[in-house]
């Protein structure tokens, strides 16, 4: 029965979001990475620390994951979203409107896998901008 009790803990905790931090230059918000076969790749390279690319209100970043659409895949984000592009192997973060944009929502240069989110207020991402680096840890 123990060998049970540690498995079922095990796996409850793996079917828990992951709470995670980023900080782009002053701004630190938090967020979670979700449960899906992506998003736990994706957690299991953090720490990421790296240089990003900005896309409108959106930073992108090429990360060692390889994964393909899945049944997240979608066009249709929201500000504070945190996506996988499969094109491009890359993380992207949402915080406004992409040059694909015509309102205020950010629209993904293709599909991408949602993996995640930002917790409080993406828009903040705005003020790192000029930055060139970007941190995303376990919390």
């Amino acid at each position: 029965t123990n060998f049970c009790y540690i498995m079922c803990i095990a796996e409850k905790e793996r079917l828990m979001p992951t709470p995670i931090m980023i900080k782009a230059g002053p701004v630190v918000l938090e967020g979670e990475l979700f449960d899906s076969p992506t998003a736990r790749a994706v957690t299991d390279i953090l720490p990421i620390k790296t240089t990003f690319n900005v896309w409108g209100d959106e930073f992108y970043f090429e990360i060692p994951v390889d994964m393909p659409l899945d049944e997240t895949a979608t066009t249709e984000v929201k500000t504070g979203d945190i996506g996988y592009w499969p094109i491009g192997r890359a993380i992207a973060i949402f915080f406004g409107p992409t040059p694909l944009s015509s309102g205020p929502d950010p629209i993904p240069a293709s599909e991408v896998n949602i993996v995640g989110r930002i917790k409080g207020d993406a828009r903040e991402l705005v003020e790192a901008k000029s930055e060139k680096r970007i941190l995303i840890q376990k919390r």
